[in-house]
């Protein structure tokens, strides 16, 4: 992976700052996309230079298709074509079905899918010409099973099964290819929220008997992006400690 460019939205903590990081160790060159958390994003752009990558903070609201492609030019523009792009980007929005707002529902479909949708095709001409692109989309565990009070989670999580495997038959001709990683509960600030009760339920549910940590999550991601991969396209690979079994 040594040396291609990299786009990780939503990169400034938690998951997707663990991926950039690991690109970092494999020497690519890393952009950390935030919407708000420009501090979070620089600490992070320190922590992938200090792991023998290169990387630059830009600023972008995924949800916004114009600020995407000012996005997209100031990467070119630094880096040159994007190899590989990571579509992290995400926010919860929790409250039972029955109390659950419109602007609650759309504000989560806006930023996972919309926001999916516009990064993807933002960079779909790089990844296209890449002599090996590679889209990678993040869902969740949520997505298969659901989650009391996520109904906007989890549908916007399912969406993004359907989303990956039709671009994966979309860029196969180009030799590019497309994936999804389902992270299961993972501990990052969106989990620690989770009332300890709770949390140790979860932990009881899951065979493995802990939590996963983010590390574990990029890892997979860092193997979807390299040339190991090259033969697997539109899977969607779950990283959960068993917990749908």
């Amino acid at each position: 992976m040594r040396s291609k460019t990299c786009v990780v939205t939503g990169s400034s903590k938690g998951i997707g700052e663990a991926i950039a990081e690991r690109f970092g160790e494999a020497g690519c060159q890393v952009a950390v996309n935030y919407r708000r958390s420009e501090e979070a994003a620089r600490e992070t752009v320190e922590s992938v230079v200090d792991a023998g990558g290169e990387a630059i903070a830009v600023q972008a609201d995924v949800t916004d298709q114009a600020a995407v492609e000012e996005m997209a030019d100031r990467i070119r523009d630094e880096f040159g074509r994007v190899d590989v792009l990571v579509n992290n980007a995400g926010i919860t929005q929790d409250v039972r079905f029955t109390e659950m707002s419109h602007e609650e529902w759309d504000v989560v479909l806006d930023v996972h899918l919309d926001g999916t949708f516009h990064c993807t095709q933002t960079f779909y001409e790089d990844l296209a010409d890449a002599e090996e692109g590679r889209l990678i989309n993040l869902s969740s565990i949520v997505g298969k099973g659901g989650n009391f009070g996520q109904a906007n989670y989890a549908t916007a999580k399912a969406g993004i099964f359907g989303f990956t495997r039709t671009l994966a038959l979309e860029l196969a001709p180009e030799g590019s290819t497309a994936n999804c990683v389902a992270p299961g509960f993972v501990r990052t600030d969106m989990v620690e929220r989770i009332p300890e009760k709770i949390r140790e339920r979860i932990r009881g549910d899951t065979p493995l008997g802990r939590l996963g940590e983010v590390e574990e999550v990029a890892e997979v991601v860092a193997f979807l992006a390299s040339d190991r991969s090259s033969f697997i396209t539109g899977e969607v690979i779950d990283v959960n400690g068993g917990k749908d079994l």
